[in-house]
């Protein structure tokens, strides 16, 4: 067994999360190990849209120039499509999405390989010890934590003061701490796909729309890309599958309510199609002794309101504060973070569920409720409000939107 020099910190995961956090404390003059298992970053269908609010976690953190000149992209229009509506009305209703945060022209996009690049570069510009290819074969937590992993056929064990978890949903080092991860119930499925080469559509306007069965978002990402989701009920497992499930999904996007998406049927596709199940997760406390978790390690939310990634830079933010504000890193240091990530992560499953059932539930009973809503919701703004959450973060909204009493007068 080779050891390696002692670390401050030993990232787990060098995604986003985890490079985010690796960049900003060798900045801070920390020493850093990263360990990421992939030799390159390839396209999963993760999350590549960042909501004004986690812009500016983004700009707090200093990595906002770093993602921008990678090429990231800002949308700064919104329009809702719906069966039933004239499209021409849906667009003239466009959202400006420069109202969110000051300083903040709307969400931004960045193709998610490329961005755990720059970040994973970033981290290693400033000091970081970064690694890839690398297998994690045990971990011993609690006071004096080391890391035991194999890289070039080599076993080595490295010691540092604190772990950091930001390896992903199935996290090796959420279960080496016994951190217990709750998960509800599925809604529906979700698919995603990058497709190139449809100049049509506009730069810079998201949408989102339902018709029939199928209910579908779009995210541009500049130069004729857009990321795409698309939405379908849970017994409809095997929609898109097989060698021309792509097809099927684009083909699924010819909607009468939203005509500009003909611009979405004739793209192609420049990545693969991955379908998943919407389901919340959540821990209690993010910590324990020796570790402290990030991003999905720590619990994740309905991808049909797309926080993955504001989520994971405000935990960057928060545990980064916490380790640069003093030398006391012991579990009793991250219950202030423990305790605002799980008011909002409360918040922001009550604003999926709720956008899930408008959107994401088909028939006529859930036509007819989403047509009420939108009506309902031009007359009355405050039944639109948990979109203050989803958008201008969820602090930002009244504490009566996450509420049975609000839930009722929007779905009934």
């Amino acid at each position: 067994m080779e050891r390696v020099t002692a670390y401050d910190l030993i990232v787990i995961g060098g995604g986003i999360g985890g490079s985010a956090l690796a960049t900003v404390m060798a900045r801070a003059g920390r020493s850093v190990l990263v360990l990421e298992q992939s030799e390159s970053y390839q396209d999963r269908v993760r999350g590549e849209w960042i909501a004004p609010w986690g812009v500016a976690e983004v700009q707090q953190l200093d990595l906002y120039d770093l993602l921008r000149g990678a090429g990231g992209h800002h949308l700064t229009r919104h329009v809702t499509f719906d069966e039933g509506k004239d499209p021409g009305a849906a667009e003239a209703e466009a959202l400006s999405l420069g109202i969110f945060r000051p300083g903040v022209p709307g969400p931004l996009c960045l193709g998610h390989p490329r961005h755990c690049q720059t970040l994973f570069d970033a981290a290693g510009a400033a000091g970081a010890d970064t690694r890839r290819g690398v297998r994690v074969v045990s971990l011993d937590l609690g006071e004096a934590p080391s890391v035991t992993f194999e890289q070039d056929g080599h076993m080595l064990e490295a010691k540092a003061r604190l772990v950091v978890g930001a390896d992903g949903r199935t996290s090796m080092v959420r279960e080496a701490a016994g951190i217990v991860l709750h998960q509800d119930q599925p809604h529906h499925w979700f698919a995603g796909l990058l497709i190139e080469d449809a100049p049509g559509w506009a730069d810079d306007l998201q949408a989102i729309g339902t018709e029939g069965d199928f209910g579908f978002l779009a995210f541009p990402q500049g130069g004729g890309r857009i990321r795409l989701y698309g939405g379908y009920a849970l017994d409809q497992a095997r929609r898109f599958k097989g060698e021309e499930g792509p097809r099927r999904f684009l083909d699924a996007f010819a909607l009468q309510c939203s005509p500009q998406n003909r611009h979405i049927v004739e793209g192609r596709p420049a990545g693969p199609l991955l379908s998943y199940i919407n389901a919340d997760s959540w821990t209690d406390e993010p910590f324990a002794p020796g570790v402290v978790l990030v991003g999905d390690a720590a619990g994740w939310n309905d991808p049909i309101i797309g926080l993955g990634l504001s989520i994971t830079y405000r935990d960057v933010r928060i545990v980064s504060d916490i380790l640069k504000a003093s030398d006391d890193w012991s579990p009793a240091a991250f219950a202030p973070y423990a305790g605002e990530r799980a008011e909002r992560m409360r918040r922001l499953r009550f604003a999926g569920k709720l956008q899930s059932a408008i959107d994401m539930e088909f028939g006529a009973e859930a036509q007819a409720r989403r047509h009420r809503y939108h009506d309902e919701g031009a007359r009355d703004p405050t039944l639109k409000l948990h979109g203050v959450a989803v958008m201008a973060g969820p602090e930002v909204a009244p504490a009566e939107i996450f509420t049975d009493a609000h839930w009722a007068r929007v779905v009934g």
